[in-house]
């Protein structure tokens, strides 16, 4: 009886277990279970020719699955077209798309818990959610892109009206929650994430202007210059603006006087420096075909599934392959019969933050203009698994929301948040007519629709035409503005307008025969607009540039080595400086070593070298070194200049009194001091951290960390860890860490139509139990790109098709 009664007790103390999440970790109950669990997501992943029957469709749409499970959509109209790219979509990466909306909508307590209310509280107090409202209001005013997501939304609901719980995606099993319905604004919510990600509002306003107030203006503009002194701008240098400038708005005289000092909201995300997106196109002259190729590779968070999604869409009217957000109708990246296009990020100053003062701690009303203007609420019910619901209210001002709400006896200003992401826009518009561009014409009113985040559009068409546009909406500013925080009480301080955009920054067919960006500058200090006044650091652009300056003849093959190119141009032009300041004689056996692999390296960011390594950990530390006056803390968060500013200061000022650390009064260090200290600095940390100097241990493969996460971190099995790739930060394979070339494509024009090559670093399917869910990570790795399948017509025979889906009228 008692071996009866202990055995039911330990199997009941299991069930619980295995049934409950033990937060961070999921339940694994449903995980193991063979009725719901990962063995019962299996069988959707067969790949059979089948036909269906879903209610609002009008037409019969034909499906076509090819060797990578990519889907080639054939639809007879537009409602049928994103009905189904909803559909399919939905049915490969339904917890990917409800994840994603649920963190951008600041929902994500409501599945983890509590742990996850600091990042909801970020996402409601930055207005996203009333972002994407205003957004879809706005998108309604258009019947015929209202229709196009309304038909994708259908898409994805038909696919879960039918979805039963066992065969719910494993992840929400684990995790304990169930999927929703989708609904438009979710779509447009998409879109503001992405803005989140590109274009953040966290900028360093707060802390630049502590910079100001500590070391005056004279030493800010020094050391926190408008344009970077390596540069390769993204528009060529002496291009002429062929327009009228719009009247700027006048520099108020105060402008760096009476910003009060601000304690920066530590809590916000911080912005990823160093990894960026690569396109170009070459022209016909330097083709060896005779007409233009284009290439392109944005560089994102590498996530498991991956960001991306790659889908055909062909109607009667229009046929186009490439890669779409799931979540979003129509191709973000890609080619049709015509043109093919790709996208990187601009970077542009569009968030800024205004100092506010409320009339008291109602927060009802705030100085503008010297007048008390009345504020609005909106209320936030931020729901929390296992807790009670967090009810937060956020205050809203003509800038926007405060983002960091002050009041009572705090002295601290409040700061509201002015961001381009609360700018109603279109972008399915843009990508709709992109999709069906014939030419350069085409393309730019594609554009036109286009607010946010600000895109280097890259472009090439068979008619032998090649262009970027700098595009997005961008504020007419007056120089710096933004560039510390603004006061909320003058109107000087607004937004006065925006910039035309046929005055955005673009050029077509240069001389050069090339246009490319990597996230640099994008113009040259003749522009007559403010965009911003830091960029990413040119090093990528400046080695793209040499290469295509010297490309003749080139071929597909030509433009994917140049994707995985690993040369860091920034090592070429800095180490040797470094180096040669170091006295040999002076080095311990570790640190010779290290001096000698330096000495001998090709500059080149493979697996197996070691000079990597110890190159990026110098960078690394060489800052601490030299701006120890920009020490922060919590109270008052400091700026450091960034780090091109700092190479200038080796390279062209080694008198500067910056080398002299404030923390040893009683020694004055020159540049050779600082390099020397910094050398030795690097060796004893890398020492610390894999050992005695090893070519194996200190390899630059073995110690860069590159990962491929799932999208819930806790599921480690899920990712892929350890992935061998060559590549870096600064170099045009800039993959490092969680961050790389998220899809890589490269596209031939044909007047017969093109021909394109393509990878990511994952698969179509979400399901890990599938074989279509990391099936191209390995390819990616090794630099290759996959051939893709550009099917012409609804019955072309082609070895690759697998499957067929057939989706007819209920």
């Amino acid at each position: 009886m008692k071996k009866a009664v202990l055995s039911l007790t330990l199997t009941g103390g299991l069930l619980w277990a295995l049934g409950t999440s033990f937060s961070p970790l999921p339940a694994l109950g449903a995980f193991l279970s063979p009725f719901s669990g990962f063995w019962s997501n299996e069988r959707r992943i067969q790949m059979l020719d089948a036909e269906i029957h879903l209610p609002g469709v009008e037409s019969e749409v034909i499906i076509r699955f090819d060797d990578n499970r990519v889907p080639h959509i054939f639809a007879s109209n537009d409602h049928d077209l994103y009905y189904a790219q909803g559909y399919v979509t939905a049915r490969d990466r339904l917890f990917q798309m409800d994840l994603t909306i649920r963190s951008a909508a600041g929902r994500l307590s409501e599945v983890v818990g509590e742990q996850a209310l600091p990042l909801d509280l970020y996402k409601r107090r930055t207005g996203s959610v009333k972002a994407a409202e205003e957004a879809w209001k706005f998108v309604q005013q258009d019947a015929k892109i209202r229709r196009v997501i309304e038909a994708y939304s259908d898409g994805i609901n038909a696919y879960l009206s039918n979805l039963r719980p066992a065969d719910y995606p494993i992840e929400y099993k684990m995790l304990g929650f169930t999927p929703e319905a989708w609904t438009p604004e979710k779509s447009m919510l998409l879109m503001v994430e992405m803005t989140h990600t590109l274009a953040t509002p966290r900028d360093g306003d707060a802390a630049l202007t502590n910079v100001l107030q500590k070391f005056g203006l004279e030493v800010l503009q020094d050391l926190y210059p408008d344009y970077a002194d390596r540069e390769s701008p993204i528009i060529p240098k002496g291009t002429k603006w062929n327009f009228k400038r719009s009247p700027l708005p006048k520099v108020p005289k105060d402008y760096t006087e009476g910003t009060a000092s601000v304690r920066e909201p530590l809590s916000w995300p911080e912005r990823v420096e160093g990894i960026g997106s690569n396109n170009w196109a070459i022209a016909g002259e330097k083709s060896a075909t005779g007409l233009p190729i284009l290439a392109g590779d944005p560089h994102l968070g590498l996530t498991l599934p991956s960001i991306w999604y790659q889908i055909q869409l062909t109607t009667p009217e229009s046929n186009a392959y490439g890669v779409s957000l799931p979540g979003a109708p129509c191709i973000i990246i890609g080619f049709n019969h015509d043109i093919a296009w790709s996208e990187t990020n601009v970077g542009s100053d569009v968030a800024d933050l205004y100092t506010i003062v409320f009339k008291d701690s109602t927060r009802r009303e705030y100085l503008y203009r010297r007048q008390w203007h009345k504020t609005s609420f909106r209320v936030e019910e931020i729901k929390v698994k296992g807790k009670p619901s967090v009810i937060d209210t956020v205050v809203y001002t003509h800038h926007g929301p405060v983002a960091l709400p002050r009041w009572g006896n705090d002295p601290t200003p409040s700061l509201a948040l002015r961001w381009i992401a609360h700018e109603p826009g279109n972008p399915v518009k843009t990508f709709y007519m992109l999709n069906r561009s014939k030419n350069y014409d085409d393309y730019v009113r594609a554009l036109s629709h286009y607010v946010a985040p600000a895109q280097n559009f890259v472009f090439a068409s068979n008619e032998n035409d090649i262009a970027i546009w700098v595009n997005g909406k961008f504020p007419l500013k007056w120089k710096e503005q933004g560039k510390f925080l603004l006061d909320g009480s003058k109107s000087a301080h607004d937004w006065q307008g925006w910039i035309p955009h046929e005055h955005n920054p673009h050029v077509k067919n240069p001389k050069q025969g090339y246009v490319s960006s990597a996230n640099q500058a994008p113009v040259d200090e003749s522009y007559p607009y403010y965009l911003h006044w830091r960029f990413a650091e040119a090093n990528r652009a400046i080695r793209i540039n040499e290469r295509l300056e010297a490309m003749q003849r080139a071929t597909i093959d030509s433009l994917r080595l140049l994707q995985n190119d690993n040369y860091n141009v920034l090592a070429r032009d800095l180490l040797p400086t470094l180096l040669e300041q170091i006295k040999v004689g002076e080095l311990n056996a570790s640190q010779y070593s290290t001096y000698t692999a330096l000495q001998q390296w090709d500059y080149e960011y493979t697996t197996q070298a070691v000079a990597p390594t110890i190159f990026e950990k110098w960078v690394e530390n060489l800052p601490s070194f030299v701006w120890d006056e920009f020490t922060t803390d919590a109270k008052k968060p400091l700026q450091r200049p960034q780090k091109d500013r700092l190479w200038k200061l080796i390279l062209k000022e080694p008198d500067s009194k910056w080398f002299d650390r404030v923390e040893t009064a009683d020694v004055k260090e020159n540049q050779t001091d600082i390099i020397r200290l910094s050398f030795k600095a690097t060796v004893d940390s890398l020492t610390r951290q894999y050992g005695t100097y090893s070519s194996k241990n200190w390899a630059w493969g073995a110690v860069k960390g590159s990962t491929i996460a799932h999208l819930v971190p806790p599921l480690k099995s899920f990712g892929r860890t350890n992935v061998v790739a060559g590549g870096g930060a600064d170099v045009p394979n800039a993959f490092r860490g969680k961050w790389g070339p998220s899809w890589r494509m490269v596209v031939a024009l044909g007047k017969e139509g093109p021909t394109a090559y393509g990878v990511y670093p994952g698969g179509q399917s979400g399901n890990p139990g599938s074989p279509y869910y990391d099936n191209m990570v390995n390819t990616w790795a090794e630099g290759k790109l996959n051939e893709l399948l550009y099917l012409k017509a609804i019955d072309e025979n082609h070895p690759k098709v697998l499957s067929t889906l057939k989706i007819s009228k209920r």
